[in-house]
């Protein structure tokens, strides 16, 4: 039986509660591949020292944005990728994909 969104973040505060710092296993995503994985727990890896436990939530979801947009080409608003840019400098991303845009594609086109 799956279980709610409410019912699933309020165990990862949980989790990550009295310890400091969360535990990172339990924010793995159950459909995300080891490589995505890895990058993902990099990146949070490298920020959960600056967000308290109650704004947890919002690490995972910039760490999900982050992911994303690397994995899956998804687009964000440009302040959002910015931000999501600066905090994931330096993380180790094994094969990427390069993904192309329609306006990349058109424009290669038209020459």
């Amino acid at each position: 039986m799956e279980q709610s969104l409410e019912t699933m973040l309020r165990e990862k505060r949980q989790a990550s509660t009295g310890a400091g710092r969360p535990d990172l296993e339990s924010l793995r995503g159950a459909a995300e591949t080891d490589k995505q994985w890895r990058a993902r727990r990099e990146f949070l890896s490298r920020h959960a020292d600056a967000f308290p436990a109650e704004e947890l939530d919002h690490l995972v979801s910039l760490s999900m944005v982050w992911a994303n947009n690397v994995f899956m080409g998804c687009r964000y608003s440009a302040e959002l990728m910015e931000r999501v840019g600066e905090m994931a400098a330096g993380v180790h991303v094994e094969d990427a994909p390069i993904f192309t845009t329609r306006d990349e594609i058109m424009a290669k086109q038209k020459k």
